[in-house]
């Protein structure tokens, strides 16, 4: 499966770095909707017309109305909406069914219990796990990825929380997995919502050893 891992490239907001970064050409690109992230795109907030549409656009939201998803999807032509809140199944449901991809993520700590994904199954496409933490969104940290052995697999997955280039050897542990996409952020920043090209190139050149490798 290794040779099919994503990469997804999360909190993009500043039109020239969202160009530069779609030059690397991941197949994720994340827009955070949620006012109080550090990267929250902003109410102005337009995708470039020169984004190619090759590149999947992520609209992250969290505990957001149904209604309001919809509107910012038609607006910014989103493919995928990532719920980072106490979305319902019924939630999920409803947004496949206006012919959205969803991706559900569940903050994991050491005593996360991965049957709760169970009930999602058949209404998102993807699970994306994070490091739990008392606010929504990302924390810069990783958390015991052993742990994903007790998750049943039948969900694709995206792995995200502090990954970086130094600690991207470790994910060679989840060759087995369904593991789907490689989510950074603060890892390969410069500042909050910026990111750095060098950086993401480094993190794509360990992948493909790594995954050479196998």
């Amino acid at each position: 499966m290794r040779d099919r891992i994503h990469l997804k490239i999360c909190g993009m907001r500043d039109a020239e770095n969202i160009l530069s970064v779609a030059e690397l050409q991941p197949y994720y690109m994340g827009f955070i909707f949620y006012p109080t992230s550090k990267r929250f795109v902003g109410s102005q907030f337009e995708i470039p017309e020169l984004l190619p549409k090759s590149i999947k656009r992520v609209g992250v939201f969290v505990n957001e109305m149904t209604k309001e998803i919809l509107r910012l999807t038609n607006k910014h032509d989103l493919d995928f909406i990532q719920l980072h809140g106490g979305e319902s199944v019924r939630q999920c449901a409803a947004l496949k069914e206006n012919g959205l991809g969803v991706i559900k993520v569940f903050s994991v700590d050491n005593h996360f219990d991965f049957k709760k994904v169970k009930p999602y199954k058949g209404t998102i496409d993807y699970v994306l796990f994070d490091t739990k933490s008392e606010y929504y969104g990302g924390t810069g940290r990783t958390f015991d990825w052993n742990s994903i052995n007790k998750y049943d697999q039948q969900i694709p997955f995206f792995l995200s929380g502090g990954l970086n280039a130094t600690n991207l050897e470790k994910t060679n542990d989840l060759v087995n997995m369904n593991l789907h996409a490689l989510d950074i952020n603060s890892g390969v920043e410069i500042s909050p919502g910026v990111k750095s090209v060098d950086k993401i190139v480094e993190f794509k050149n360990i992948l493909k050893h790594n995954i050479d490798r196998q």
